[in-house]
């Protein structure tokens, strides 16, 4: 048996689309995005739910995608997140030390204040876990619902430029990025 080589690649997911390999109700998924020779054999490594937008991995490298997901390894995604309103300082404060989530406290999350208007706030909120619809929930909890949810970066890995619905395929160097160590929150 030929060992398949080790494909990754970064694509910038839209609001609408499923990151599922199929769907059995017909919606538009990650794998729609690509031309059918580029997804043969990939997976998403990890979520976003429908409603979100931006980074996602997809591989064939199960290694690859046990370390980025699985909690021990603490890796880092970074978001920019539009809420309804404007969560206090301690509203705030209380969001970046853990708050509970399904009857356990969540992990510290580092989280800045970008900017604010009447409409509402913008944050930037690094996790090192990724429980389901985390950011949503939480935001829910405090009483400021989430209008867009956007993933820039998983570990070092940024986004960038890179449009929505777009993709690429990783280099060496961007499994490197990928890797490192995150400094702590």
């Amino acid at each position: 048996v030929q060992q398949q080589p080790r494909r990754t690649l970064l694509l910038h997911k839209p609001p609408g689309v499923l990151c599922t390999r199929r769907d059995p109700q017909g919606r538009p998924t990650v794998l729609d995005l690509l031309p059918p020779a580029a997804g043969e054999g990939l997976y998403p490594v990890g979520r976003l739910d429908r409603d979100s937008e931006g980074a996602l991995l997809l591989t064939n490298d199960g290694d690859l995608a046990l370390r980025l997901t699985h909690p021990r390894h603490g890796h880092s995604k970074t978001y920019r997140v539009w809420l309804a309103g404007v969560p206090s300082a301690d509203r705030l404060a209380a969001w970046r030390s853990g708050l509970v989530l399904d009857g356990r406290r969540t992990r510290p999350a580092r989280i800045e204040l970008e900017h604010r208007s009447p409409m509402g706030s913008c944050l930037r909120i690094v996790l090192r876990e990724g429980r389901n619809r985390q950011i949503r929930r939480i935001a829910d909890q405090l009483g400021h619902p989430v209008r867009r949810l956007q993933r820039l970066a998983i570990g070092g890995l940024a986004l960038g430029s890179l449009a929505s619905g777009s993709w690429r395929w990783l280099k060496t160097h961007d499994h490197d990025l990928l890797l490192a160590i995150d400094a702590e929150i």
